[in-house]
């Protein structure tokens, strides 16, 4: 008897049973009890699946097995979807790997219901197919996030949690994401202290199959740190290591700190600092044994103790480098290492003397190298044994040079401030460099310069990568300073043009002490070429009758141009062409007047046309915040080209950096000027060098020099040397505080007036005009704060060396405008 197929064929699947239902007729019979069944139908996934019947036949034979599996599989003709609000039919069908004509199984249908389930588009996904050939696809979508609402926070603002989460209003809800979320919360919580903190979220249903995802945070108590415990130091008291670690413990005066309070994480980081600090005192083998936090009764702090192996103390023993490439001497290697034998072991040593191979590598032109410290410990000597093991790949090529971040700043910009260009030999020093270029353009808040492997072993891709910062400003203050009293200050300034780099200021200040108004422009690649091109107008008073009895008026405009040497070297040159005046009080000069001639000669109102140069040698490690290195430069200006005003003035000046620790910078400074007239011409007042107050700390502004003793005239000098000694020293306080220290001592001098103001008409030396190149000394403190309000400097002095008439001052507060 032949066996009788049966007249329709039905399946169905769905994403939580994922199992394919066939009702197969061997007879009529069969097939009414199927249909008896309620599998005539398409029924879907909420109907319950009927009952297995099974049909007892004798043994089949393959070719009917094989049949059997045939009939599991239909041909798709049409696809239905089904239960879409908000997502377009095509939309689902774009994610469905079905397409009518497929012929389709159960494997089939089961991976197209994994497809949608993780497109998180759907809470539920069922497929079945119709006798007709019909695939039905039958989708509830996720809803439609309407809102985000945390409740119960305090000690974390909405602005951070809301930063924190992953689920956005008009975002697509699932259980998935808002587990994962209450997961961070918690996280964020514990990072700040908090334990016990517990998060519950709840979902507001709302019409339109939109939802409001609200999270209830109960914060609990702040968990702090009651004490910090050490077992097995010696070397080091438990003070000193508490010094050494970030988390703090517990104490009523850490108001604004939050490493009082308990975080594991920061636990970890602590393990890694004790073992820098004991291994960067010859504690080779110092381990943390354990580290364990006992909660108290009251859930209300910890007691955290550290359990160390101290180990023996070691130097280090014979040092050596080792590398398989001949170009790479390593006799010159080793002379760069900053390690000796004998000196203590110090493992930031060794990181700086692979730093420093590496650069000496990249600089020859092997910019990927694997530089491997070998360590070999001698406990008979106390004695570590290092050697470097170079392993270097071929010469490397710059493939391309690609920038990225730049959002305002054009690539051009960018690029033409790198030492190294496209098709280049791979140098590490240019790379450097090119850094320490685009930071100092000051466009950028970070900038990291990094090297990947590029097309072929020996090409490079050197990837620039900046996050650029605001360039533009618009400054409204007011202030008050000790040398300005009351000052006001008006100014827009650009650092970035267009994104083209140039440099436009305008301002306006007034105060007690000088008012003025400039404009200036600065296009930094004139031409396209290497030059520094731009133009000042300015119109500026000086009202300095508290300190030389006149007014000193100047208008003018001038030309700039300026161009690189070397990569370290500028040479800028300029002419200026300005309009000086000086005023005095009436009656002041002449028969009946108390002034000297010194000042009164200068009266009136002078053309001054000058032209100058500028050398500046800049070999800092650093053009921000130096650590090494010294700067210098030579600056020349020859008045009398036209005009009334005739002298050659010079200045130079030399600073020099030592960074002798983390956060402790020597700083050394010497600098000096002398101008002299030409054509019979002398130096005038406004023409002269006047010091003190910023320039000489501890004196008053005009507080050193040649000086009229019947008025007390500051008159100035044509000469001048002082030399300053800065030691910044580290003063505790975060670092976002922008507030630095420093120790200083100034010495120096200021004098030799033109002879015809020291010396009357009969030849005699004028009593009431003192000159003496004598040395002033003074010593203190300086607190350099970078506040919102713009730079402010606090001095405090102490006089060591002076002359009668000088006029000192033993604290000073100063305000600037950069531009």
């Amino acid at each position: 008897m032949s066996r009788r197929q049966p007249p329709m064929v039905f399946r169905m699947i769905r994403k939580d049973a994922s199992a394919l239902h066939i009702a197969r007729a061997a007879t009529p019979s069969l097939l009414a009890l199927a249909v008896a069944a309620g599998l005539a139908g398409p029924a879907m996934a909420q109907t319950a699946a009927p009952p297995v019947v099974t049909v007892a036949e004798p043994a089949a034979a393959p070719q009917a097995e094989a049949s059997a599996a045939q009939e599991d599989r239909v041909q798709v003709s049409r696809i239905l979807v089904r239960g879409n609000q908000r997502i377009d039919q095509t939309t689902v069908l774009s994610y469905l790997p079905i397409q009518p004509g497929d012929v389709v199984d159960a494997a089939v249908l089961d991976v197209a219901v994994r497809t949608l389930t993780r497109t998180q588009l759907f809470a539920d996904v069922q497929l079945g197919v119709q006798p007709n050939g019909d695939l039905v696809v039958e989708i509830v979508e996720n809803p439609i996030i309407n809102q985000v609402v945390f409740e119960g926070n305090s000690a974390i603002g909405q602005d951070k949690l809301t930063e924190e989460v992953t689920l956005k209003p008009r975002g697509i809800y699932t259980r998935a994401r808002i587990q994962e979320d209450v997961g961070k919360i918690v996280e964020l919580y514990r990072l700040s202290g908090r334990i016990g903190a517990t998060v519950t979220p709840k979902i507001v249903q709302l019409e339109q199959n939109r939802v409001d995802v609200v999270f209830e945070i109960n914060e609990g108590p702040e968990t702090g740190v009651r004490a910090i415990t050490f077992l097995g130091n010696s070397a080091f008291s438990d003070n000193d290591l508490r010094e050494v670690m970030v988390t703090k413990q517990s104490q009523w005066w850490r108001l604004f700190s939050t490493n009082d309070n308990y975080d594991p994480n920061r636990l970890d980081y602590d393990r890694e600092q004790l073992r820098k600090f004991y291994t960067n005192r010859g504690y080779y083998d110092f381990r943390v044994l354990s580290a364990v936090s006992e909660l108290a009764p009251d859930d209300s702090s910890f007691a955290v103790t550290l359990t160390v192996d101290e180990g023996e103390r070691y130097n280090f023993g014979t040092v050596n480098v080792v590398t398989e490439n001949d170009r790479l001497n390593p006799d010159f290697l080793k002379r760069l290492l900053p390690i000796r034998e004998g000196d203590l072991y110090e493992s930031d040593k060794i990181e700086t003397a692979v730093d420093a191979l590496t650069f000496a590598a990249g600089s020859a032109g092997y910019a990927f190298v694997e530089i491997e410290p070998e360590y070999r410990a001698n406990a008979e000597t106390n004695t570590i044994d290092v050697t470097f093991n170079i392993r270097e790949g071929q010469r490397v090529y710059v493939d391309r040079i690609n920038v990225i971040g730049n959002t305002r700043t054009l690539d051009n910009v960018i690029r033409r401030e790198m030492m190294l260009s496209e098709g280049d030999a791979f140098n590490r020093t240019l790379l450097e460099r090119s850094r320490n270029n685009l930071r100092a353009l000051g466009f950028f808040k970070d900038v990291t310069v990094e090297e990947t492997r590029g097309s072929a072993p020996d090409r490079s891709v050197v990837n620039v990568t900046v996050t650029e910062q605001p360039t533009g400003e618009l400054s409204v203050g007011a202030g008050f300073s000790s040398v300005d009293s009351f000052v006001l200050n008006l100014g827009i300034t650009e650092r970035n043009f267009r994104g083209r780099g140039q440099n436009v200021v305008a301002r306006l200040e007034w105060g007690s002490l000088r008012q003025q108004i400039d404009f200036r422009f600065t296009e930094p690649k004139f031409l396209g070429r290497d030059l520094r091109a731009g133009f000042d107008a300015f119109h500026s008073r000086y009202d300095l009758s508290e300190y030389s009895s006149y007014d000193y008026r100047s208008t003018g405009g001038g030309l700039r141009l300026s161009y690189p040497l070397n990569g370290y070297t500028l040479f800028s040159t300029r002419y200026f062409l300005k309009s000086d005046e000086i005023i005095v009080p009436s009656n002041y000069c002449g028969e009946n007047g108390i002034g000297s001639n010194a000042l009164c000669d200068q009266v009136g109102s002078f053309i001054n046309s000058s032209a100058g140069y500028t050398l500046l040698v800049d070999r800092r490690n650093d053009p921000v915040r130096p650590t090494g290195g010294w700067t210098g430069t030579l600056r020349q200006d020859f008045a009398g080209i036209g005009g009334d005003v005739n002298y050659v003035k010079t200045e130079a000046d030399v600073s020099a950096f030592w960074g002798i620790a983390p956060n402790w910078v020597v700083t050394a400074q010497a600098q000096t000027g002398y101008v002299s007239g030409w054509g019979g011409d002398p130096i005038r007042i406004n023409d002269r060098f006047f010091k003190g107050g910023n320039s000489f700390r501890g004196f008053e502004t005009a507080g050193i020099g040649p000086r009229d003793l019947s008025t007390t005239d500051a008159l100035g000098g044509n000469f001048y040397v002082i030399g300053t000694l800065e030691l910044t020293v580290p003063n505790y306080l975060p670092e976002e505080y922008g507030i630095r220290t420093s120790l200083f001592a100034d010495v120096g001098t200021l004098g030799v007036l033109d002879d015809r103001y020291t010396v009357t008409s009969t030849g005699v030396r004028d009593a009431n005009i003192v000159d003496d190149l004598e040395l002033r000394a003074s010593a203190g403190l300086s607190i350099h704060w970078r506040s919102p309000m713009g730079p402010i400097r606090f001095d405090l002095s102490k006089i060591l060396s002076r002359e009668e008439y000088d006029k000192t001052e033993t604290f000073r507060f100063s305000t600037s405008t950069q531009f």
